[in-house]
């Protein structure tokens, strides 16, 4: 996997506001491979994956996936510890 092929989760904003009424960019994210804890916007977004894929700065492990179908949209979140969303 070649490190120039990503951009910062902050790009995911678009997607993830869709689906969430805050954005979660800003969000504290704990990985579940090797609990490197940060904020989202400093993961590893692949858009050129099937959907989205944001990977662990850390290890690489993948922290969430969304797939857009014609009809539905899928969150994958197994790869997140825990997304702590700071109150406004």
């Amino acid at each position: 996997m070649s490190e120039t092929n990503y951009l910062d989760g902050n790009a995911a904003a678009g997607s993830l506001s869709e689906l969430f009424a805050v954005d979660l960019t800003a969000a504290v994210a704990r990985c579940n491979g090797c609990g490197h804890t940060a904020v989202f916007a400093e993961s590893r977004l692949y858009v050129d994956a099937p959907g989205m894929v944001a990977r662990c700065p850390g290890c690489e492990s993948v922290l969430l996936r969304v797939v857009k179908t014609p009809n539905d949209t899928y969150l994958d979140l197994r790869g997140l510890t825990y997304l702590r969303v700071p109150s406004s």
